[in-house]
C-alpha cells in the first residue's frame, strides 16, 4: 500500500492541483492528438453559453497551453467519436467512454420527472421527438418543434418541445450529435453512440469510478471537493471514498489552513498518484468554469481567492464586472480581469481589471502578456484598458 505523505503545506496542495490539472511552466501543446492530455487531466470540459469573450469549453486548453486553432478542438470534442456530452459537473463534454458511469443519475432523472408529474405531461410529446428522430436521424431543436409559434410552458419558458427534447437528454434516450453554432443537435443514443457506451455500471460502482476521477483531476481534496467534480450526494461520495480509502486509492493527508468551521484539521485525501511538484509557478487566465476555481469553497481556502460570477447580478451590484476571469500569477489567484472580445473592431476590451491585496509584484506585467496572447488568440489586434479597478495597465497595447 502506498504511503502518504502526513501532512501537506498550503503551497503544495496548490502545486500538486495544478500539476493534476495539465498546467506547467512552459506548456506546450503535442503535435499529434494535442488535447489529449488536457481533456484526460480535466476529465469534465464544461459547457456554457455565455460567449462575451470566448465559449468557456475553450478556455481551460488555452489556459494550460496557450493560442490554438479552436477548430480543432471542436472537431476532436464533436467529430471524432471520443466525446460525448451530459450532466456531468454541469453540462459537459465526457468521454464517451464514462457515459456509462452517470446511468444512475439518468436513473435519479426519471425518477425525479416521474415524480414532477413532467414525465406524464410530456409523454405525448417525446414519443413525437423519439419517433422524428428514429425516421429523420439527427435533428435541430427548430426541426423538431410543431412551428415557428410553439407555445411556451412553465419551465424556463421552453416550448414543449424543448422541454420533451431536454427530458429525453437527462434521461440518456437522446443525446448531442453536434452543434450547429451553440444549438445542440439531437439523436437517439442508439444512433451515434457505440453499444458498449449504452451498457449502464451499477451506482455504487460508478460512483467509485467517479470519486476515483475526481480525486486523480484534483490530486488532494476534501470530502466535499470529491463530491462536487460530479456532482455526487456526500453520503454518495463518503461511502466510495471508504472504499477506495481501503483498497488504498486515496491517502488521507491534512492540508495547512484547512479547518472545519470548528478550527480542526479538515479530514483530506490525496491521490496515490499524485505529485507535488518542488516548482510549478504557472501565468493563466481562467474561466469562471474551470476546475480550479468553479467550486468557490474550495477556490477560497485553496487560494483564499473569494470569486463569485456577476452574469446575473444587476449592473448597479456588480463588485468586479459582469464577466471575471481570475487571473493566476505565479501559481497563485492574483486577480480578475473583466473581459468582452469587440469583433467588429478587432479588440479585446479590458472593462476592468482588479489585482488581490497579496498579489505578487508583478502581476500587471503578467496580466499584460496574457491579454495580448489572448488576444492574438481570438484574432483581435489589439486591447483596451477602460482603467476601471485597482490593477494599473496601459490604456491600449498590441497583440503579437
Amino acid at each position: 500500500m502506498t504511503t502518504a505523505p502526513e501532512s501537506l503545506s498550503a503551497a503544495e496542495a496548490r502545486r500538486a492541483l495544478l500539476a493534476a490539472q495539465g498546467f506547467a511552466n512552459a506548456p506546450r501543446l503535442r503535435r499529434r492528438r494535442p488535447f489529449d492530455a488536457a481533456l484526460d487531466r480535466l476529465h469534465v470540459l464544461q459547457i456554457d453559453s455565455v460567449n462575451v469573450f470566448a465559449r468557456s469549453h475553450y478556455l481551460p486548453v488555452f489556459s494550460r497551453h496557450g493560442g490554438y486553432d479552436t477548430g480543432a478542438l471542436d472537431r476532436q470534442l464533436w467529430a471524432g467519436g471520443g466525446f460525448t456530452e451530459y450532466w456531468a459537473h454541469e453540462a459537459a463534454f465526457i468521454p464517451v467512454a464514462d457515459r456509462p458511469l452517470f446511468a444512475w443519475r439518468m436513473a435519479d432523472f426519471g425518477e425525479r420527472y416521474a415524480a414532477e408529474g413532467r414525465s406524464a405531461a410530456l409523454a405525448e410529446t417525446a414519443e413525437r421527438v423519439r419517433a422524428r428522430l428514429a425516421d429523420a436521424g439527427p435533428q435541430l431543436l427548430r426541426e423538431l418543434e410543431t412551428g415557428p409559434r410553439e407555445s411556451r410552458g412553465p419551465w424556463w419558458d421552453w416550448s414543449e418541445t424543448k422541454q420533451a427534447v431536454e427530458m429525453l437528454f437527462a434521461l440518456g434516450e437522446v443525446v448531442s450529435a453536434g452543434r450547429e453554432g451553440f444549438q445542440r443537435r439531437y439523436a437517439l443514443a442508439e444512433q451515434v453512440l457505440p453499444a458498449e457506451a449504452l451498457v449502464p455500471v451499477p451506482r455504487a460502482a460508478a460512483q467509485r469510478a467517479l470519486v476515483e476521477r475526481a480525486a486523480r483531476s484534483l490530486a488532494v481534496g476534501t470530502l466535499a471537493d470529491l463530491a462536487d467534480y460530479h456532482r455526487l450526494r456526500i453520503a454518495e461520495a463518503r461511502a466510495a471514498v471508504r472504499v477506495l480509502e481501503d483498497e488504498g486509492i486515496l491517502l488521507p493527508v491534512r492540508v495547512s489552513g484547512w479547518l472545519t468551521p470548528a478550527g480542526k484539521p479538515q479530514e483530506a485525501w490525496l491521490h496515490r498518484d499524485a505529485r507535488v511538484p518542488a516548482r510549478l509557478a504557472p501565468d493563466a487566465l481562467l474561466t469562471p468554469f474551470d476546475p480550479v476555481v468553479w467550486f468557490r469553497p474550495r477556490a477560497e481556502r485553496m487560494f483564499d481567492f473569494h470569486y463569485r460570477i456577476e452574469i446575473y447580478t444587476p449592473r448597479q451590484k456588480r463588485r468586479y464586472g459582469y464577466y471575471c476571469l481570475p487571473l493566476m500569477v505565479g501559481g497563485r489567484l492574483a486577480g480578475r480581469i473583466d473581459l468582452k472580445a469587440d469583433r467588429a473592431e478587432r479588440a479585446l476590451l479590458v472593462q476592468a481589471a482588479w489585482r488581490e491585496d497579496r498579489a505578487p509584484a508583478r502581476t500587471a506585467e503578467a496580466a499584460v502578456e496574457l491579454l495580448r496572447r489572448a488576444a492574438a488568440w481570438q484574432g483581435l489586434g489589439a486591447v483596451r484598458v477602460s482603467g476601471i479597478g485597482n490593477l494599473p495597465l496601459p490604456p491600449r497595447f498590441e497583440a503579437p
